[in-house]
């Protein structure tokens, strides 16, 4: 495993990086898949915020190509590449599925964040950290918003909450866990500034239309940057 898991690391990303260009233009679930049909989703941020997949990309591929030429066989990057490359390449098919049907999707969805936060938690922090653990960061700050927007879908679309009411608790889900994630990893901002990243693209979708949902966002950005900028002051930790 342990000769063969960084090339395989680095065929992944590659290939999660190109799958877009041969998979249909997500754009988010279609309407019609759901009971309840709502047009634009208060828990899904502004369609400009996803440009962060363009650099989510390049950074994974930096990872995993400068772990394989110049880390070959370190341990450091070899801890955290078993989980990584799972979750890649769960997001190499994950547009296709989400094409097909929600629910499966938001199953995958949740899985990568789950793997992309494993992998970020067990990375050395010290060691390469600009291109071991920062782009382990806003791949995983990025899937753990994600997987909460689409399981905000998911209960508003079946009906099971009201489409403000499932932001809403999506929202306080994802700073529970944002937070807490951080925390173990105080000196490294970048989890924490994805995740602001990806609130503020609620905050703009909602202004005006939803204020309710606009608000909290705003206000729950504002926390997250805050404990972000707070734990930047602490030792750092392993």
């Amino acid at each position: 495993m342990k000769r063969i898991i960084q090339p395989a690391l680095l065929l992944a990303t590659l290939a999660f990086a190109v799958a877009p260009a041969f998979t249909p233009s997500f754009q988010g679930y279609d309407p019609a898949k759901f009971p309840v049909q709502i047009e634009n989703p208060s828990v899904q941020p502004a369609g400009y915020a996803f440009a962060i997949w363009g650099l989510i990309y390049m950074w994974l591929i930096a990872h995993a190509a400068f772990g394989l030429i110049k880390r070959r066989g370190v341990r450091a990057f070899l801890k955290p590449a078993v989980p990584l490359t799972l979750s890649v390449v769960l997001g190499t098919v994950w547009l296709a599925i989400a094409a097909a049907s929600p629910i499966p999707a938001a199953v995958a969805i949740i899985a990568m964040a789950g793997l992309a936060i494993y992998a970020y938690v067990i990375a050395d922090p010290v060691q390469d950290r600009w291109l071991l653990s920062a782009p382990l960061a806003i791949y995983a700050g990025w899937l753990t918003a994600a997987s909460a927007v689409s399981t905000g879908v998911i209960l508003a679309g079946y009906g099971i909450l009201p489409d403000a009411t499932a932001a809403l608790t999506m929202l306080a889900t994802v700073l529970i866990i944002a937070v807490t994630i951080q925390s173990m990893r105080p000196n490294l901002p970048i989890y924490g500034a994805t995740i602001v990243w990806a609130i503020i693209g609620i905050v703009v979708e909602n202004w005006g239309a939803k204020p309710t949902v606009a608000y909290a966002a705003l206000a729950g950005a504002t926390i997250m940057a805050l404990v972000t900028l707070a734990q930047l002051r602490r030792p750092m930790a392993k």
